[in-house]
């Protein structure tokens, strides 16, 4: 595993793979590794948080197991319906050959929302309240994810001479933008500024945390795309490609949120003290 500066670009030339199982001949992966220190990252801030709040964390693992189950099937189908649906149709059984690769990361937050709005349901709790509690610990996850994803050489960015460019060497000698290394320090940024605000005026109401999130994940996601090539080639037909246009809703709903939240008298934060 080497990277170098040459010619005021950084060559990158990573195994995707950290080492080989042996008599079974299966890689161990650095994305998948970044996965699990995703979820452990995240488990543990959530369990902190509970504890300093008063609440039982008696829940924590179950929950952790709908936002899992629900992240990955999320980002399975999102990639089988939005990307490539024609193919998956035309090859169902390849929808579950998750290990090939394809999953896609709007597909992933709409089935958080799923899976949280069925755990809430069954807790009988408020699912703005379990939101704002996920928001705080899903940028430290997607900075996971986005590392995983520059160790595989995937998710490049356009052509660029800027002195930080990568060269993917598994890809081309083309030095191109880190766009999943700008994508990862921006969540790593958005996880301590939430952490920073969970406590101030601006988060007092109920739902405030998972607004914000939205707003300023899917915005820079957004702005992040126009750095990226396209993941498909129908993608170049379209004006603004799928990432962008996946984008919209999650910003449009954060915006209704805060507006409707500006609109309430009293914090929520109390509620669900369970």
């Amino acid at each position: 595993m080497t990277s170098s500066t040459v010619l005021n670009f950084i060559t990158w030339d990573v195994s995707s793979d950290i080492f080989t199982i042996p008599i079974i001949n299966h890689p161990v992966r650095w994305y998948g590794l970044f996965w699990l220190l995703g979820i452990v990252l995240s488990y543990r801030v959530l369990w902190n948080l509970l504890k300093k709040e008063g609440r039982p964390v008696e829940f924590l693992d179950q929950l952790s197991i709908y936002i899992v189950l629900g992240t990955v099937i999320g980002a399975r189908l999102g990639h089988v319906l939005f990307y490539d649906p024609s193919y998956y149709f035309s090859n169902p059984l390849k929808i579950f050959a998750i290990w090939e690769g394809g999953l896609a990361s709007h597909g992933g937050g709409i089935g958080i929302l799923v899976a949280i709005f069925f755990f809430a349901k069954k807790k009988k709790l408020s699912f703005l309240w379990v939101a704002d509690r996920i928001a705080l610990v899903v940028p430290i996850t997607g900075a996971c994810i986005r590392l995983g994803n520059l160790m595989n050489s995937e998710i490049i960015g356009t052509p660029t001479k800027l002195p930080w460019a990568f060269v993917f060497t598994a890809i081309d000698p083309i030095p191109r933008h880190p766009a999943q290394l700008y994508e990862a320090l921006f969540c790593l940024l958005l996880f301590l500024l939430l952490n920073y605000l969970q406590t101030k005026p601006i988060l007092n109401n109920i739902g405030n945390c998972f607004a914000l999130l939205l707003i300023l994940l899917f915005s820079f996601r957004f702005m992040d795309e126009f750095l990226k090539i396209n993941q498909e080639d129908f993608e170049s037909s379209l004006f603004i490609n799928m990432g962008q246009l996946l984008s919209i809703p999650f910003v449009l709903i954060g915006l209704a949120l805060f507006v409707i939240n500006s609109k309430r008298k009293s914090p929520q934060l109390s509620q669900n003290k369970n």
